[in-house]
């Protein structure tokens, strides 16, 4: 008995001819994405900021907003508190000044929940966060970004064409965008979970982007005088029941971290929920109709559609 089929052998969706629709949703919400960070900015964490996170195990639940108060009330500043899995389990982030002894604060902070809650607290994890490890992590996570956009561009340029490099990289950027916008709408921390959510989703992106184009290429090849729309849209057809196999099993494990991986990783999921949507997007209307207007094949007139 043949298995049941995703999409039929040969589907004939004209995305070329929508593509103007494209191009209006990216600009649109590209516009929006950078507002938001400008307007509402990043939610950053302790990595960027420096602090102290601290780790703790209570005999019964907290009241958060309580020991929240409480904390703040007693001149620790920003703090922030969340259940990680179990009630009795809790993660406290508290920022701290350049000139404040982290240590002296962790032991006031000590001293403050023993007396608040009247229970044993096991404290299972302290990490310190100074304020010029922050500042590096940023340089770094900013070069490690900017290092897989030209390391991408490099490779797509070796292995086609120029004119798919830039497109490759117009469609990352547009993605990578949407997550800062993402970051920023959600307020989820932004720290090095972010950095690596960005990171994954310009891996599959890319991943995504290289097999249209590569069906791109070789119906080149193929149908040597068909219009330049004409064959992207054969092109994205011939691969579109792969994109939607890929993303839909990347988007179940995605998304099942999201609802049960705890607060610790919720961010870091949902980020790649978003991303991936984003990314399967942008590959067929960002850098797929990016070639036409690049020029790809310069000696044929292209023909609107639509």
């Amino acid at each position: 008995m043949p298995l049941p089929r995703v999409l039929p052998d040969k589907t004939r969706f004209d995305f070329m001819g929508k593509r103007w629709i494209g191009f209006t949703v990216s600009i649109i919400l590209t516009l929006v994405s950078i507002a938001l960070v400008c307007t509402e900015g990043l939610n950053l964490g302790i990595d960027f900021t420096g602090g102290i996170l601290m780790e703790i195990h209570t005999d019964k639940p907290l009241e958060l907003a309580r020991v929240r108060d409480t904390l703040s009330h007693q001149g620790f500043g920003e703090v922030s508190l969340q259940n990680l899995g179990s009630e009795r389990d809790v993660l406290i982030r508290l920022q701290v000044s350049k000139d404040e002894e982290q240590a002296k604060i962790v032991d006031e902070l000590k001293g403050v929940l023993n007396t608040q809650t009247g229970q044993t607290i096991d404290y299972r994890k302290i990490d310190y966060v100074g304020p010029t490890m922050g500042s590096e992590l940023v340089e770094n996570g900013i070069l490690a970004v900017i290092s897989a956009f030209s390391a991408i561009m490099v490779y797509l340029w070796y292995r086609f064409e120029w004119q798919y490099g830039v497109g490759a990289v117009v469609s990352l950027l547009h993605n990578s965008i949407m997550l800062f916008g993402f970051f920023a709408f959600t307020r989820f921390e932004f720290g090095a979970t972010a950095i690596a959510a960005i990171l994954t989703v310009v891996g599959y992106s890319v991943n995504d982007t290289v097999v249209i184009y590569d069906r791109i290429r070789e119906n080149m090849r193929r149908y040597k005088k068909m219009d330049v729309s004409e064959l992207l849209n054969v092109s994205i057809n011939d691969t579109l029941s792969r994109t939607i196999l890929t993303v839909t099993t990347v988007l179940l494990a995605a998304m099942s971290l999201a609802i049960f991986g705890g607060e610790v990783i919720r961010g870091l999921s949902c980020a790649i929920v978003f991303g991936v949507v984003v990314g399967t997007y942008s590959s067929i209307y960002i850098a797929s109709p990016m070639l036409i207007y690049l020029h790809i094949r310069p000696k044929l007139e292209t023909k609107p559609i639509g």
